[in-house]
């Protein structure tokens, strides 16, 4: 999982290759504390790849999202974060599924709505949110974002 994470937000190449091993540190660490809380609406899921040879079966990650509860004022809401998926593996339905998941995760936990944040120039990830229902609730612009030029944050909601 962590490579996925990693390659997804941090990808190598470039001259900052050399910072790839200590993004994955700090990765894995977020990652490995997330996993071991003890929040009660919490859930990780992986995508997986089997290949499977006369002597033995692999399994290899190529998705993974995050799925838990929130609060924010007067309300606690699902929140879905760190949707990543193996560069090798996109546009072949991977993140549909995982997203699928977590609808299903959401209904079982008792909620009828999910949220997500997406930048707003992350084309790729901001179609497939849309196409699959999700709608733009709200434009964050932050004045970090005229110092750092970032890109706007978009709020997202899909009720289920």
């Amino acid at each position: 999982m962590t490579d996925v994470l990693t390659l997804s937000f941090h990808p190598s190449g470039g001259w900052l290759s050399f910072l790839q091993p200590i993004l994955r540190l700090g990765v894995s660490e977020d990652l490995r504390l997330r996993l071991r809380g003890a929040v009660p609406y919490y859930c990780c899921l992986v995508a997986v790849e089997t290949t499977k040879t006369p002597s033995e079966t692999k399994e290899k990650v190529i998705g993974t999202v995050e799925i838990t509860l929130k609060s924010g004022f007067n309300c606690h809401y699902l929140y879905i974060s760190n949707l990543a998926v193996l560069e090798t593996h996109r546009r072949k339905g991977v993140a549909k599924k995982l997203l699928k998941e977590c609808e299903r995760i959401a209904s079982q936990w008792g909620y009828n709505s999910l949220n997500l944040h997406v930048l707003e120039n992350n084309y790729a990830a901001k179609k497939l949110y849309l196409s699959n229902g999700y709608q733009i609730c709200e434009n964050e612009i932050l004045w970090t974002n005229w110092f750092w030029v970032r890109s706007e944050k978009l709020f997202l909601k899909k009720k289920i």
